[in-house]
């Protein structure tokens, strides 16, 4: 129950965040004197919809974003007479350009409002440290598992716990190469026949740990309608979490500098991600047809929901709420593309135009018309195709190879 409380509640986060995103276009547009005629979330069959002063509020069914309907956005728009002087693109380019860039805004204010949460409830991580891989228990090895993942009962203490490691232990490296991540030691410790060497910071203290491997025979996950088979793997006998060094906790005040000193390093990774995104579409394609997933891969909003209610199964409310405010600052530098339908293209076509009028009026030439969006027509059909197929790709990868926390 705590799992799919945790996937509603990521997902009516995400739809806030869409929503807030169209009220920053909204309240600008408004505060400038546009004619906004509708505010929708959603698309598709209209759910509900009222009516407050001159614009049209609503909710459509399928929850995939949502938009806000401003009066001659472009040239092309078809407007009544009484809109024609309140109309878009008619007015300053710079008030243009804002309206356009509020959207990003309101999921960049959001952002870090999240992440100053995070600040004073829980502390914030050190992203450019390396992650932590920390022993929560040792644990006996149950030898045989069911096609329908029960595991048969074991007793006593398994080979790890024998060999000295501890709860708390943290693991630096597994036969002499440096581990950060769980998933990555798991997958050598699987791979191993006899025993594997791992090396051990206890408080401080450096360790060396031979720990002898145990084979027992786990079931595959079913993939793409292939059933579940018996393989045999390597275990040693420990849970384990990856963590990454906390800054520390902080006040209402120390918090400030600390969350925009923490959102210019996820900005960094976050843009980093998203000049990586075409090289990580061939594994996406990959993981659907059989390979293995990697954590990496793009993730919709399906995926993201699914951790999110793993995140609040586990109780790690900080892993929740920093993913959303990841995403929130995902969605931000994505709207800025300089391509349509994005804001970042529609800031381009305003610029262009203001740059284009400019130089118009020094050789003494009258402004040109407005640009003619019929003209980028094949570029926005071409944007809308490549998301439709990426969310396609990825809405398909997390049903069929969800990536998991554990």
């Amino acid at each position: 129950m705590v799992f799919v409380f945790g996937v509603v509640l990521f997902a009516l986060a995400i739809g806030i965040s869409v929503a807030l995103h169209e009220c920053g276009h909204m309240w600008m547009a408004k505060a400038f004197g546009m004619k906004v005629r509708r505010y929708y979330i959603g698309f598709g069959p209209k759910i509900f919809s009222f009516r407050r002063g001159e614009t049209e509020y609503g909710l459509k069914a399928i929850p995939a974003g949502g938009f806000c309907d401003i009066a001659g956005m472009t040239a092309l728009d078809e407007i009544e007479p009484d809109e024609i002087s309140r109309a878009m693109y008619k007015q300053a380019a710079w008030k243009r350009i804002m309206v356009m860039l509020a959207g990003v805004g309101m999921n960049i204010v959001l952002g870090i409002a999240l992440i100053y949460t995070m600040a004073m409830v829980w502390g914030l991580p050190d992203l450019n440290a390396t992650p932590k891989v920390t022993v929560d228990q040792t644990t006996c090895i149950p030898a045989t598992q069911t096609a329908d993942g029960k595991l048969a009962p074991c007793t006593g203490t398994g080979p790890a716990g024998v060999a000295g490691v501890r709860h708390g232990d943290v693991i630096t490296s597994v036969d002499g190469t440096a581990v950060s991540d769980g998933s990555a030691l798991a997958k050598q410790v699987k791979q191993a026949h006899d025993s594997v060497t791992l090396g051990i910071d206890r408080s401080g203290e450096h360790l060396t740990v031979t720990v002898p491997i145990e084979q027992v025979q786990r079931y595959t996950a079913p993939q793409n309608g292939k059933p579940a088979e018996p393989v045999n793997v390597g275990m040693i006998g420990i849970s384990m979490s990856t963590v990454m060094p906390a800054w520390g906790q902080y006040n209402a005040l120390s918090a400030v500098p600390a969350t925009f000193g923490f959102t210019g390093d996820l900005a960094v990774k976050s843009w980093d991600g998203l000049m990586s995104f075409p090289q990580k579409i061939p594994p996406l394609f990959d993981s659907i047809t059989g390979g293995q997933r990697s954590d990496d891969t793009p993730i919709s909003v399906v995926g993201a929901s699914r951790i999110g209610g793993e995140f609040a199964e586990q109780d790690a409310w900080s892993g929740f709420v920093l993913l959303l405010a990841q995403l929130n600052f995902f969605l931000a530098l994505v709207n800025l593309l300089p391509l349509l339908p994005f804001d970042g293209g529609h800031i381009a076509v305003t610029v262009y135009e203001k740059a284009r009028n400019a130089i118009r009026r020094s050789r003494g030439l009258s402004i040109g018309a407005p640009v003619d969006y019929t003209k980028l027509m094949p570029v926005t059909l071409t944007v809308v195709v490549l998301l439709g197929g990426i969310m396609l790709l990825t809405v398909t990868a997390d049903i069929v190879n969800p990536i998991r926390l554990n």
